[in-house]
């Protein structure tokens, strides 16, 4: 549906090239997040398909159709930016409304649009009349998808959304907003830096690092199978083990290898397993599901998680055992 061809972006003002040559396709009803630590691009693509940047080179095509150069008002893409870009004047219908007056749509069909999507994304007729300013976090973003979503587009953009909002609020409207896109059916394209975000909102997901993009693929690939060690270091903890390590398991290599926290198994040696010996517990931390436990392993700093039983499993200082499967190294 969605194809950016070698989208390369380069600002006139200082000569910086942001964008090196972009390649993303995305299916219609996708959940499609941009994902990468800030500068690195993702942004700056999003513009570039809502029109907010013309590319220096590259095309931008929807349904094969070129909307490289088309105004940003003909592309009918809803936008939902990192500070929801809301009317601090205007009441909540007002702000909803905005899109579809400005297209001198009649009035009885807005005031009939508009109730209807408020009623998706559970914004109560009590909350029309009230200013911006009187709403809390979690309904100003409501307000600000209701917006994006009134005129039907068949593609929205969010910016950073929930990056404002408080931890908790932050995890219930992910939520909320992956129910919202699933109900809708429509092709979404999703900006963070927030790797969590990402694994749990996404269908695909495209991981940028200074201005190119270093894997696209599912969750599960991403994390599981990354394609390179900018994104084995970006996306989730993870240990990295030096040859010393390896060799008290019998494994040689001459990569750079990794293996996440929750491929180390701490006093359990299953038949797969190879031993890497002995360890000492020098610190953890609680995080309540589960404990965070971080041991010297003869001179190898390593982190694992246990699942939380109630109490401690290892006090400092204890001597234990780590194990894993050898399929388990990542190696780049």
């Amino acid at each position: 549906m969605i194809n950016l061809n070698d989208i390369k972006v380069k600002f006139e003002d200082d000569g910086f090239l942001a964008l090196k040559g972009i390649d993303i396709q995305v299916e219609e009803g996708e959940f499609f997040t941009l994902l990468g630590p800030s500068g690195c691009g993702k942004t700056t693509t999003l513009r570039c398909l809502t029109g907010f940047i013309i590319p220096t080179s590259g095309t931008v095509s929807v349904n094969n159709n070129d909307i490289t150069n088309m105004p940003i008002e003909k592309r009918n893409i809803g936008m939902v930016f990192q500070n929801y870009a809301l009317f601090p004047s205007m009441s909540v219908f007002e702000n909803i409304a905005f899109g579809l007056r400005v297209k001198k749509v009649a009035k009885d069909e807005i005031i009939k649009r508009v109730e209807d999507i408020a009623q998706k994304v559970e914004l109560g007729s009590e909350q029309m009349d009230r200013k911006i300013s009187q709403l809390s976090g979690g309904q100003q973003q409501r307000v600000a998808i209701a917006r994006a979503l009134v005129n039907s587009p068949p593609i929205i953009c969010l910016d950073e959304p929930l990056s404002n909002l408080d931890a908790k609020l932050r995890v219930q409207l992910r939520n909320e907003l992956k129910d919202l896109q699933r109900r809708f059916g429509i092709t979404t394209i999703y900006v963070t830096h927030d790797q969590e975000e990402a694994l749990t909102l996404s269908d695909r997901i495209a991981v940028f690092n200074k201005g190119q993009i270093e894997q696209i693929g599912k969750p599960d690939e991403i994390y599981n199978k990354s394609a390179t060690e900018f994104v084995c270091n970006f996306i989730g903890d993870i240990n990295k083990v030096d040859a010393d390590f390896l060799a008290r398991a019998n494994i040689k290599s001459d990569k750079s290898c990794y293996i996440r926290l929750e491929r180390l198994y701490v006093n359990d040696a299953a038949p797969h397993h190879v031993s890497a010996g002995e360890a000492t517990v020098v610190a953890s931390e609680y995080y309540g599901l589960y404990i965070k436990y971080t041991l010297d392993a003869q001179g190898t700093v390593l982190k694992v998680i246990e699942k939380n039983s109630g109490v401690p499993l290892y006090k400092m200082g204890e001597k234990v055992t780590v194990s894993f499967n050898p399929e388990s190294i990542l190696q780049y």
